[in-house]
């Protein structure tokens, strides 16, 4: 399906970007704890969404 060219470019491409990501956060964790204070809410109330949707899908499908 992918040549070991194709793969190993994939998986160095995948190395370097995660690392690029990690620096990345990291210069701009100062500005993250100022400006997007209590987003975790905002990650609860969509997941909470999501499962709603399936639990609905679930029950109505019976």
């Amino acid at each position: 399906m992918f040549s070991q060219g194709q793969l190993i470019f994939a998986v160095c491409f995948f190395i370097a970007f995660v690392i690029i990501m990690i620096f990345a956060y990291r210069k701009d964790l100062a500005l993250h704890k100022i400006f997007y204070k209590g987003n975790y809410k905002v990650l609860i109330g969509f997941l909470l969404f999501i499962v709603i949707l399936f639990l609905i899908k679930f029950f109505f499908k019976r």
